[in-house]
């Protein structure tokens, strides 16, 4: 039962999240080696999967066809963005900008009703600098993985963030709005980094390393974030 009720919990905020709710049963002691366990896990993931699809069904009145139809609308809406490189999109929203904001730009909009107003929307990195940042994150974050590759829970944790990279970066699916879904995943950086510092406790060189490189991020983190703040309350300040 706490599957089922964590796979429409979950799923039900964002459908796309509900196959992480699986992954956890994947690590499970002796799963793959006793019959039962096996067996157990596999009921309580059809179970939990048959539940989400059933009440979901009944949301949109058994109309499953609609399902294709917001699908497609959905992607077009969300992935469709053909000015902007994917790979500066993946980095510049994708792993950065729930963390280190990048420019604003502000668009005239209109609700089609005619009503103008302005609107903030981020743009990709303007200088080499924060590209510089997320390399130096992301290469923090998978040594982190590859130096506890035998814990289970960093293996739960890293596959969640693949599938997130498979949905995002791979099908493009909302990949120039990460301020939508960041929190599904942005999570990831500080256990990541806390398994990496703690991994490296009995070695006072790395760990003096790990630290000045850590420092040197948040500093930059602090400074860069508290501009785009800045901007952010200028803009609220002059429009609204």
């Amino acid at each position: 039962m706490a599957l089922a009720f964590s796979g429409i919990a979950i799923g039900g905020i964002t459908i796309t999240n509900i196959s992480k709710i699986f992954i956890p049963v994947a690590f499970e002691k002796d799963v793959f080696k006793s019959r039962k366990k096996f067996g157990n896990a596999v009921f309580r993931t059809i179970f939990t999967v048959v539940c989400f699809v059933s009440f979901y069904l009944y949301r949109i009145d058994f109309k499953y066809k609609n399902i294709f139809n917001k699908t497609n609308e959905q992607y077009e809406k969300f992935s469709n963005v053909k000015s902007t490189p994917t790979w500066d999109m993946i980095l510049s929203y994708f792993f950065g900008g729930n963390i280190l904001f990048s420019n604003f730009i502000i668009r005239d909009k209109h609700n089609m009703q005619g009503f103008d107003y302005k609107g903030l929307v981020m743009d990709v990195y303007s200088s080499f600098v924060p590209y510089i940042f997320i390399g130096i994150l992301l290469v923090l974050i998978f040594w982190s993985y590859f130096k506890n590759f035998k814990n289970r829970l960093v293996q739960v944790i890293m596959i969640s963030f693949l599938v997130d990279i498979v949905i995002h970066c791979i099908m493009k699916f909302g990949l120039h709005t990460s301020y939508i879904y960041g929190g599904h995943f942005v999570f990831v950086y500080p256990l990541l980094l806390g398994w990496l510092f703690y991994s490296y406790r009995q070695s006072p060189k790395i760990l003096s390393l790990l630290t000045s490189v850590f420092c040197i991020l948040l500093a930059y983190l602090v400074t860069n974030n508290y501009l785009r703040m800045t901007e952010f309350f200028w803009f609220m300040d002059k429009y609204y």
